[in-house]
């Protein structure tokens, strides 16, 4: 348990999914191509992201501690990452899906969890658009790099989902220097530009 709390407090030695550069022609934000992978993950649903991804932080990191069927402990990885899923109206509920990466060897057959409001998740291969900021980060300088990266892959005129976005956090709360976030914007495939074409 030591090892764990060591990781999640000070984010050393955190095993991170595998993902390949896409080939990029500016240094505002980089392209990654992501395997498809498996996560754990818990949705929230409500109006704000900060308090959204503590609470499902919590629901996450009692899984790797032993709140799963096997009452095993498994490693923190890096990043965690919300998905946020914005409500259709300026007043409605937003649904925050937070997830840890599931470390490779418990790839094949991860553990199940024992809370009903976290569940396995097996993410598609994903290519993403990344914008990689420091500092300590909140919704609202999440937004303004959302925006940045928004902007630069409109000039540069990449096709994006724009009803959708992840961020991604590598660094636990007690980390004060090097600290490293990400929001992501997922690329469209072809099949979805050919659709709005």
């Amino acid at each position: 348990m030591l090892k764990t709390v060591q990781q999640a407090l000070f984010s050393t030695g955190l095993q991170l999914p595998k993902w390949e550069p896409v080939e990029n022609k500016t240094t505002d934000y980089e392209v990654r191509k992501y395997g498809a992978t498996k996560w754990v993950s818990t949705k929230v649903i409500g109006m704000e992201l900060d308090p959204a991804i503590s609470k499902g932080f919590m629901r996450l990191f009692n899984y790797i501690q032993g709140n799963n069927e096997k009452k095993v402990k498994i490693e923190m990885t890096a990043p965690v990452t919300c998905l946020v899923d914005p409500g259709a109206g300026p007043i409605c509920e937003t649904t925050f899906t937070t997830s840890f990466y599931i470390p490779e060897e418990h790839q094949a057959d991860p553990v199940k969890p024992s809370d009903p409001d976290v569940f396995i998740e097996q993410r598609p291969e994903l290519t993403v658009f990344v914008r990689v900021f420091g500092g300590f980060t909140n919704a609202q300088k999440a937004q303004e790099e959302l925006i940045k990266l928004s902007q630069s892959l409109q000039r540069d005129g990449q096709q994006f989902e724009e009803n959708v976005y992840y961020t991604a956090g590598y660094d636990s709360p007690f980390k004060l220097f090097n600290r490293k976030n990400e929001v992501w914007l997922i690329k469209k495939t072809g099949e979805d530009v050919k659709t709005e074409a």
